[in-house]
């Protein structure tokens, strides 16, 4: 059932739903929204989802229509807002659109094998919406609210519809308390067969049972549970794949250095050559120098391989089709690292980390199962009873029912009430030392990433430095063996320095960058730092 109520403001028209968004129900909002339309020039349309717990494929189809007529959407369930999410990545792209048409009407998949270029912020996004634990973790969501529901059902009337007819044939002496009928006994020693028919509605109402309450509050809080533990998981995907793209950009670097490093290997190859042809050089000068040649290309496909394989890896982490390549978008600004302002309390930390947050909901819940556990002792009373139409057929069937209440008073249970509340104490001091633990972990993790974030900057700026003046150990080298000054052996020194000096600035970017990350994951800001 969905209910449609469409409120009024000056700026806006809101179309609250509440229900499920399935089957018949599309077609009333469908109605609905076409009753409603047009809207005056300068109101927005706000689709609010909020209380919807399942949208069928229909329903995405009639909110993908709504989201580019100009409709906003609006869900809080991570189920409901990674459906919002992927009609909004829809409507940025018609082409999307159009070739997921001809797919449909093909009956075929169609293989995108364009490049798939991303920025960092892409890949996040990517991952967040696609990543296979996420979308679990979507799911773990929406089971946990429908275990509320369930619990929540316990609460309310429950009623079914009861219809039969036996025919039954019953034995005489059994009624009697006899083994067998005696001698001359009147009656034959059965009785039918003979039909009986029934039918009507069963029902009962709890009045008063505080267990079902507690339990449906412990449900409330494994909802809240479920979404920290969400949250949790798009923290570690948004992590790792913001780990795997510096990675990355960290060996594309590598393979630009290593080919500018190849480039001047070989121009150094060259010039000791025709110095040798000259008769200004030497032959183990050019055969010094080839060798560095060579070393240099080697260092280069180690880079090239490095780079594709950390590819690979972060393809994996997008769920993207592996025949499908990746480019990275931000290659150009991992020399210019930007300022990322990040909160490095731990007050921050304590409040923003999910895993704290499922601590305390889970406390919570388990606070409730002991309260539980204990108010199983008091009575609980419900009222229940049937009415039917009873009878040898439907046709001589007259009314009858039966209604009461049934007081239910637990006097013995074997002990499992106490240990019920036994169970839950445990469980309740063992969240106790979780949380105090996840507190220490925090702390700790906050406090290296600011002290590695800070030395990760003084690296880049010593680096820096160093391949300043390794390039001009270069130059000079180079302009004293062409000069006949030296050989090439101070060429080669200095060309050892500068692919020391650049591997050394690229890891000190990479630390920098990654020290960032680790900073944005120790205080719980890493999805609004990366992805947002």
């Amino acid at each position: 059932m969905l209910r449609i109520t469409i409120q009024e403001s000056a700026d806006a028209r809101t179309f609250k739903l509440e229900g499920k968004l399935t089957g018949p129900w599309v077609s009333e909002l469908e109605r609905s929204w076409a009753a409603a339309t047009p809207v005056k020039p300068g109101r927005a349309v706000v689709i609010d989802l909020a209380d919807v717990t399942f949208i069928d494929y229909a329903g995405r189809i009639l909110l993908a229509r709504m989201h580019r007529s100009g409709a906003t959407l609006l869900a809080c369930s991570p189920l409901n807002q990674s459906i919002v999410d992927e009609i909004a990545r829809a409507g940025r792209n018609l082409l999307i659109l159009l070739a997921a048409a001809m797919t449909l009407a093909s009956g075929s998949r169609a293989q995108d094998t364009a490049p798939l270029r991303l920025t960092l912020r892409d890949a996040v996004q990517l991952a967040l919406n696609e990543n296979p634990q996420v979308q679990i973790a979507n799911l773990n969501v929406a089971q946990s609210q429908q275990d509320q529901t369930i619990a929540r059902a316990g609460l309310l009337p429950q009623a079914s519809l009861q219809v039969y007819e036996q025919t039954r044939r019953l034995a005489v002496a059994p009624l009697f308390g006899l083994q067998q009928l005696p001698p001359g006994f009147p009656f034959p020693g059965h009785l039918g067969p003979y039909q009986v028919y029934q039918g009507g509605p069963n029902f009962s109402v709890p009045i008063f049972d505080l267990t079902l309450w507690r339990r449906w509050q412990a449900s409330k809080e494994g909802v809240h549970t479920s979404r920290a533990q969400n949250q949790g998981v798009r923290e570690q995907i948004a992590t790792l794949v913001v780990s795997q793209y510096l990675g990355s950009l960290r060996a594309s670097a590598d393979v630009k250095a290593g080919q500018s490093r190849v480039d001047l290997a070989q121009a150094l190859y060259d010039q000791a050559a025709d110095m040798q042809k000259s008769g200004v050089g030497t032959g183990i000068d050019t055969l010094r120098a080839n060798v560095e040649l060579q070393n240099e290309r080697q260092r280069l496909i180690e880079a090239q391989t490095q780079f594709q394989t950390s590819l690979y890896g972060l393809a994996q982490l997008l769920n993207v089709d592996p025949k499908r390549d990746i480019e990275l978008a931000d290659q150009v600004s991992f020399f210019n690292t930007p300022a990322i302002e990040v909160d490095r309390s731990l007050e921050a930390a304590y409040s923003n980390r999910p895993e704290m947050k499922a601590l305390m909901h889970e406390s919570r819940q388990v606070a409730l199962q002991k309260r539980q556990a204990a108010e199983s002792r008091y009575p609980t009373l419900t009222f229940e009873g049937y009415w039917a139409e009873q009878g040898l057929t439907p046709s001589t069937a007259i009314p009858s029912y039966t209604y009461g209440v049934t007081l239910n008073v637990p006097l013995f249970t074997g002990g499992r009430i106490g240990a019920e509340q036994a169970r839950a104490d445990l469980e309740l001091r063992k969240v106790s030392q979780q949380e105090q633990d996840q507190r220490n972990q925090i702390a700790l993790q906050v406090r290296t990433a600011v002290a590695q974030l800070a030395a990760a900057r003084n690296e880049v700026d010593v680096a820096n430095q160093a391949v300043g003046l390794a390039n001009e150990e270069v130059t000079q080298a180079r302009d004293r063996f062409q000069a006949g000054v030296a050989n090439n052996i101070e060429v080669i020194t200095a060309q050892d320095a500068l692919a020391r000096a650049n591997d050394n600035q690229i890891v000190a970017l990479y630390r920098y960058n990654q020290s960032r990350a680790d900073l944005a994951r120790a205080t719980g800001q890493m999805e609004a730092v990366y992805a947002r």
